[in-house]
């Protein structure tokens, strides 16, 4: 028995090697070793780290199913916590597209989306670890029951829509290589702690030179997001994502799924239904109940409009994601900057509620009669951070 179970475990070693050679995990070493900042942050897993991180891939470690396989939750030895991607062997993956992702993908440092920590090439299909997320994706939030406790508000909504939009228009222009996605969905979207966007995901992902506006490949992607043109053409473009994320956007106004059953027990497309709704009804009456009471018409109405764009079927008439980032960053500069007018208004009042001496002297006013000279700057101090931030990410290279 012992020397059948050392029979065996060179015989995993030999097939771990021999997987390891076929997933091209020399060249991807070299790939790293070249680039200084990847290998600081990739690293290539053996399969024993990972099975001891995920107790063998126990079921149990299973933190979420999908098209693309399956994520186990694991602990390195190093006691990070890890996402480890498996990938269904069902369908053949290009190793050499894979190995080009990984290499990419190591080089993206961007806080909205998430970190690839490394992979392991010593399986038939490679896996990937990515860092974990402790809080659910965007659409278990936005459907979870009424009885949760954890309940996005307009502002968060806003915020996650456009720190989404905007990890979407970096992988659109990364330097050297465009990234399109290909299946953004609010599952897609994850959340930290801090309640902070983090696109993830990429096993549908296409690389393209940054000459290249399109590529033609094999139709993929989720039902109620999938882009018509790209479904109908098989010329996947960024314009693809954005389509997408339109979809997104309408989730966030209705509450309701990418394809979700009527009242009539009837399954309907989200897109096609908003669109129509829209032309039929004012939006107070298809907007979800508490996106009504927080939001503003007027934010409703941009909102609104951006979706509808971006849900255009032929992809030249729809914005781009950093037209998209800007107007979500635009709809939350004017949100924050009435809500601090509105405050300080109360302030205000309070102030002038009290000792009237001692607060008109605070406001400078003398004889019943406000000097307001002073107000625009301090609004001025309070806002400059925030419309320098904005700025800065609305001026950053194509």
């Amino acid at each position: 028995m012992f020397l059948i179970r050392i029979w065996k475990k060179d015989i995993q070693k030999q097939l771990r090697r021999k997987h390891f050679q076929q997933n091209q995990g020399l060249l991807l070493e070299q790939l790293l070793s070249a680039d200084e900042s990847a290998s600081d942050n990739t690293k290539i897993f053996s399969l024993t780290e990972l099975e001891k991180a995920t107790n063998n891939f126990d079921p149990t470690r299973i933190i979420g199913r999908g098209g693309h396989g399956m994520v186990y939750k694991g602990i390195l030895s190093d006691q990070r916590v890890v996402a480890i991607k498996k990938s269904k062997v069902t369908e053949k993956i290009e190793i050499s597209q894979f190995i080009n992702e990984v290499a990419v993908l190591s080089q993206i440092n961007h806080r909205n989306i998430v970190k690839l920590f490394g992979c392991c090439l010593e399986t038939e299909v490679p896996l990937l670890v990515y860092d974990f997320i402790p809080n659910d994706s965007l659409f278990g939030i936005l459907n979870a029951s009424s009885t949760s406790n954890f309940v996005l508000s307009w502002d968060d909504c806003l915020r996650i829509a456009a720190e989404a939009a905007g990890a979407l228009y970096y992988l659109h222009s990364v330097a050297s290589v465009s990234i399109f996605h290909r299946d953004v969905k609010s599952t897609n979207i994850l959340l930290d702690g801090n309640c902070t966007a983090k696109v993830s995901d990429f096993g549908a992902s296409r690389l393209v030179p940054i000459d290249q506006t399109h590529v033609v490949t094999n139709i993929q992607g989720t039902f109620g997001y999938l882009d018509p043109e790209y479904y109908h053409t098989g010329m996947l473009s960024e314009k693809s994502d954005v389509y997408s994320f339109g979809v997104v956007l309408i989730e966030l106004l209705l509450r309701k799924e990418a394809i979700f059953t009527s009242d009539s027990g009837v399954k309907q497309n989200l897109s096609n239904y908003f669109l129509w709704e829209m032309r039929e009804k004012p939006l107070a009456d298809i907007v979800a109940a508490q996106v009504l009471e927080e939001a503003t018409y007027e934010e409703v109405n941009a909102v609104a409009g951006l979706a509808e764009t971006c849900l255009r079927l032929r992809g030249e008439e729809r914005p781009t994601m950093k037209q998209v980032e800007m107007k979500l960053q635009e709809a939350r500069s004017k949100r924050l900057r009435s809500s601090q007018v509105a405050r300080t208004n109360e302030d205000t009042q309070v102030l002038l509620g009290g000792n009237r001496q001692v607060n008109l002297h605070m406001l400078g006013v003398q004889s019943g009669i406000v000097k307001t000279t002073n107000l625009p700057s301090l609004w001025n101090q309070n806002c400059y951070s925030l419309e320098q931030e904005f700025m800065e990410s609305t001026t950053l290279p194509r």
